[in-house]
């Protein structure tokens, strides 16, 4: 594994609680040298909390990029991440995949039946975020987009048939305590702590997590 930090001083982020978006964001860039970028935010139409990109069907309201050129204006400064948030305090956090981290993505049911696994494998975690829209995504080293297909495979499943999406340059993901509309909140399923600074790799978590799938795929099919 490798360090994706420089200090045993940083990873404290946790707290959130009473903190405004700005500081949120400013620490994830300062504590845990994560690129960050704001996303669209909320607004009160007629009663209703709207998406700012204007769509009424908008899928992710308020949880989504602003800009089509938004990995230009990703950045690991915590005074750039200030200056960007005060420009629109309650824009989401987003945090792009690709950089400093990748991510496993997976179906709820089977993120959590994952960590279990991986509780009683005594696994080394990093950060693993829970969506509104129903999934569980492991942050890991980068290389991911790359391994995660052949390790899959060598499992004994064709990647097409799992609810798995690997992460990695190009895109994002949300982050606490950004809000899906009236959904709720991403929530840290596992924080980050000064314990996981290291991220795991993702042939370290694959195992656990192709299972999972596996199994959730199996109870659909008998449903």
């Amino acid at each position: 594994m490798e360090e994706t930090i420089t200090s045993t001083e940083t990873a404290r982020i946790p707290k959130q609680r009473g903190e405004t978006l700005q500081d949120i964001a400013v620490r994830y860039a300062e504590e845990r040298h994560w690129d960050v970028f704001p996303g669209t935010w909320l607004e009160a139409v007629d009663g209703v909390q709207r998406c700012s990109c204007g769509e009424s069907s908008c899928i992710a309201p308020g949880a989504h990029p602003a800009r089509e050129d938004w990995p230009t204006q990703a950045t690991g400064s915590a005074t750039v991440a200030r200056r960007l948030w005060a420009k629109q305090p309650t824009a989401s956090i987003l945090l792009p995949t690709g950089r400093t981290f990748d991510a496993i993505s997976v179906p709820e049911t089977a993120g959590f039946l994952a960590l279990a696994r991986m509780k009683r494998m005594q696994l080394s975690l990093g950060p693993v975020t829970c969506t509104p829209d129903r999934r569980v995504q492991f942050f890991v080293l980068l290389g991911a987009t790359a391994k995660v297909p052949d390790l899959v495979r060598k499992l004994g499943w064709p990647l097409a048939s799992l609810d798995l999406d690997v992460l990695g340059e190009g895109t994002y993901v949300a982050a606490p305590p950004t809000r899906f509309g009236a959904h709720g909140r991403v929530q840290w399923a596992c924080r980050p702590t000064p314990a996981n600074r290291w991220l795991p790799d993702a042939e370290e978590l694959i195992s656990p997590i192709a299972y999972a799938c596996g199994r959730d795929v199996r109870r659909s099919l008998r449903a």
